[in-house]
This record gives C-alpha cells, sequence and structure tokens, in this order.
C-alpha cells in the first residue's frame, strides 16, 4: 500500500489561469443611461443583464412608429427581447423585421417560402450544428444588425434551447493587461471553414470571390450606444491580423472562452410560435443541440447591418 503523504508547508501557486471568481462588472446600460419604464408593453427580465420578455404585444398587428422606437429601445438595452404565443405566418415575420432595414439573404443555408428565410429543419437526418458560441455572418463586410428566430415545431423533450451572451459584459471583465494588448488589434473573419468544406473547388472559388474574407476590429463599437465589444468568435475569426500563428491563436482562445461565463448569459426555453430578436451586435448565440433525433423547426430572417469599427 502507497503511503500518503500531507504537507505541512505552504502549497505552491497554480500557474495563472485565467480564472476569476467573485462579482464582475454588469453594465445592462451604457454609462450615463438611466433606466426608464416602458408604456406600450411590459418587460418581463430573464435576468440582470440580457435577455427580457416582451408582453402586452401581437405582432400580427401593424406596428405603430412610437411603439416600434420602445421596441428598438428595448432591444438595446436587455440585447436580446422574446415574445410568446405569436401566431404570425412567414410574411408577417419579414415585415416586422423589416422595421429595422433590409433583410438579407444567406447564401449557405436552407430557405424556406423565400430568399430571405433561413429554415431550420432537424429531425432524424439532420443534426443541429449550431452548438458553438458565434455572431452571425461576422464573414460578411458588413454583417447583420440582428435576427429574427420563430420556433414553429419544438422537441418533444423540450430540448434545443438557445443561449445569448453579452459582449459587452465579456469586454468589461477583462483585465486591463488584455484591453491594452487587443485595443486596435483586427482579425480576419471568413466563411470557409465553416460552410466551405463540403463545397466542390470550383463553387468554394466563386463564394470566396464574392465573399471575401473580412477584417473587423477585435472589440468593435456599437453604432447605437456606443457600447465596446468584444468582435471574435470561434465559428468564423480565423486569425489576428500582425500576430505570429501561435500567439494570435492563444489570445483568440483566451478570448473566445469569455462567451462562456453564465453572468453574462441568458437562457431560453423554447415553445411553439415563440420570437427571439436579438442584437447581434452586441451578442453571441450557442443553439443546443440535445433533441436528436427529435424534430425542432424554426425560420429565421436577418437584417442588415453596416461595417464594424
Amino acid at each position: 500500500m502507497s503511503e500518503i503523504i500531507y504537507s505541512v508547508e505552504r502549497p505552491l501557486a497554480l500557474p495563472d489561469r485565467g480564472i476569476k471568481t467573485g462579482a464582475r462588472v454588469l453594465r445592462r446600460l451604457p454609462d450615463g443611461v438611466e433606466p426608464k419604464p416602458y408604456t406600450l408593453f411590459t418587460v418581463k427580465p430573464l435576468g440582470p443583464l440580457i435577455g427580457a420578455e416582451i408582453e402586452g404585444v401581437d405582432l400580427r398587428e401593424p406596428v405603430s412608429p412610437e411603439l416600434h422606437q420602445e421596441l428598438n429601445r428595448a432591444l438595446l438595452e436587455w440585447k436580446v427581447i422574446f415574445f410568446r404565443n405569436q401566431q404570425i405566418t412567414s410574411e408577417q415575420q419579414r415585415a416586422f423585421a423589416r422595421l429595422w432595414g433590409e433583410l438579407e439573404s444567406h447564401p449557405f443555408l436552407p430557405r424556406g417560402n423565400s430568399e430571405e428565410v433561413v429554415r431550420f429543419a432537424k429531425n432524424d437526418q439532420t443534426v443541429g450544428r449550431e452548438n458553438s458560441w458565434h455572431s452571425d455572418v461576422s464573414w460578411r463586410l458588413t454583417p447583420a444588425l440582428g435576427a429574427i428566430l420563430r420556433l414553429i415545431e419544438v422537441p418533444e423533450s423540450g430540448g434545443g434551447d438557445t443561449l445569448w451572451a453579452d459582449m459587452a459584459a465579456a469586454y468589461d471583465n477583462l483585465s486591463d493587461e488584455v484591453k491594452e494588448r487587443i485595443e486596435g488589434l483586427t482579425a480576419v473573419h471568413d466563411f470557409t471553414h465553416a460552410f466551405g468544406v463540403k463545397l466542390p473547388p470550383d463553387e468554394l472559388a466563386a463564394r470566396q470571390e464574392e465573399f471575401p474574407a473580412a477584417l473587423h476590429p477585435v472589440v468593435r463599437t456599437h453604432p447605437e450606444t456606443g457600447r465596446r465589444l468584444l468582435y471574435v468568435n470561434p465559428n468564423f475569426t480565423t486569425r489576428i491580423v500582425g500576430l505570429e500563428p501561435d500567439e494570435s491563436e492563444r489570445l483568440l482562445q483566451l478570448l473566445f472562452r469569455q462567451a462562456h461565463i453564465p453572468e453574462y448569459q441568458v437562457r431560453f426555453r423554447w415553445e411553439p410560435n415563440a420570437i427571439a430578436f436579438w442584437d447581434n451586435r452586441a451578442t453571441q448565440h450557442y443553439a443546443v443541440s440535445d433533441y436528436y433525433p427529435e424534430r425542432r423547426i424554426a425560420e429565421r430572417v436577418a437584417i442588415s447591418g453596416d461595417r464594424p469599427y
């Protein structure tokens, strides 16, 4: 039998693993902005930082300019807003999204009944593969402003939740040393590793010419709130410009992990006719793939955005 030795000496310190415990900086609103009540609907927060359900709005009805303005404020303040029991059509979903701008089509995902609708139909033949933290289409020169997802069929087991992470909080809680290190850096975003692997060489070359790799700041500024946001994701960010490959990857891995922290997240349990509308500039999201081989059907429309700065 081996002997167990208990040391009374002071234990050696572990290497720095980037572990931070205790209170975190959780600023829901930009500095200088005071919370004020909503007058046209009720907001039910799902946490102190990110995510709120909107009650008292029927998306089958026309949206007045006043309601649109207040919904946009809720979107900016909560980063993702949810609606339940919304029995709307695909066309009504698109009409609602158009209040925020032109809609974009996705060149690689299955389409619904129009080119602006992405249809996610998962079953025993099609596994959900959106289960990694990402910001939609960051490989575009002008990534989406936001997206609206409508659940049509929900797994019987209750699986298939979606999580969102507040990337302003992810940036706020970086150490001063890391903030200084990433200030002014630019990263490459490319669709190839996510969507190009199954394309034949000629089609891949054509798509790469149509959608060349984009250069975006590692820390972007929200064009409406002014918040600074961490803007790299493991699906599409391939490297940081000007760094050696190993250094770039180590830094990216550190930054990718910031979305994993639960204090920055909200998790939404879907039901049929529920809708999520997220600010794609301010968040990353993760679709939990825990329901295979059950069915999960959803439709998404995305709103064109502007170039990150």
